[in-house]
């Protein structure tokens, strides 16, 4: 597994701090342009971190529950900004506490196996927090958000869940890590979006139901004040140990030029899904 996470060099692209200028929206649409330029070789390796604040960012199997207005309305209400992503999974929060960190890898000849861009993911955030005596679990942990056989977890807690994203002979394998702040409270509130979007009625698809006892943020459980900059610096650290060059850039010339269609895509879909 080594060798995913090793790449000749790493390009860093830090959106942690840009803040409430900056939103969800172009989050996505930024990580399928570099999906699109890494899988064509016309860029490097590249570790995408962003903050958004206050976000509920749905998935699109949540775009079919019942009663999805009342549900966006009541988030609305609470100050949160709705998002619908390009991809799979369900509904995940999103504020100043949770660090998002996307690994963008070109696929090569022989492809990268689902299960090794997860692992590479888990991988890296277990030598992130190393130095604690803690054992980091990548397994489902039912009565979560948004719940997968990746999701990490310590002590039955889960802190961080882990999506894949595949355009292009690109791979982009995300991550949203609850580093301070309640993780119930954040759990409480999906709750009662759930609660209101699908109420009593029978769907197709299994919706979760949510116990936010099962959510807790890392300062939490390493009993650590963790601030988004602290975890930044030790995600450098990681990548500076697997690369041979390891340096801050932006989008290229080549990515520019495709971002403004990629963002079109997201923002076509979050209007239909939207008209009333």
């Amino acid at each position: 597994m080594e060798d995913l996470l090793h790449q000749p060099e790493w390009r860093i692209i830090d959106q942690s701090a840009v803040g409430i200028h900056f939103q969800a929206i172009q989050s996505f649409g930024t990580d399928d342009t570099i999906c699109a330029s890494v899988g064509a070789g016309e860029a490097p390796a590249t570790a995408r971190t962003w903050v958004h604040h206050n976000t509920m960012v749905l998935g699109i199997q949540d775009t079919k529950l019942p009663f999805l207005q009342e549900g966006m309305e009541f988030l609305q209400q609470q100050g949160y900004e709705v998002i619908i992503r390009n991809s799979g999974g369900l509904a995940v929060i999103l504020d100043e506490g949770v660090l998002n960190i996307s690994l963008i890898f070109p696929e090569a000849e022989k492809g990268i196996d689902i299960n090794r861009g997860y692992e590479a993911m888990w991988q890296l955030i277990q030598k992130m927090f190393a130095d604690f005596p803690y054992e980091i679990e990548a397994r489902e942990i039912v009565g979560s958000y948004c719940p997968g056989s990746y999701d990490l977890s310590i002590n039955g807690k889960k802190f961080a869940g882990i999506s894949q994203r595949r355009l292009k002979k690109g791979v982009a394998v995300q991550i949203y890590l609850c580093v301070n702040g309640s993780g119930r409270n954040r759990a409480e509130l999906v709750k009662q979006f759930y609660q209101r979007a699908k109420q009593a009625e029978q769907t197709k698809f299994v919706f979760p139901e949510i116990v936010p006892e099962v959510m807790a943020s890392l300062s939490e459980l390493l009993e650590t004040d963790f601030t988004i900059a602290d975890v930044m610096l030790r995600l450098l650290n990681q990548l500076k140990a697997n690369s041979d060059y390891l340096y801050a850039g932006q989008l290229n010339e080549f990515e520019l030029g495709l971002f403004p269609g990629y963002f079109q895509r997201i923002v076509e879909r979050n209007e239909q899904v939207k008209r009333p």
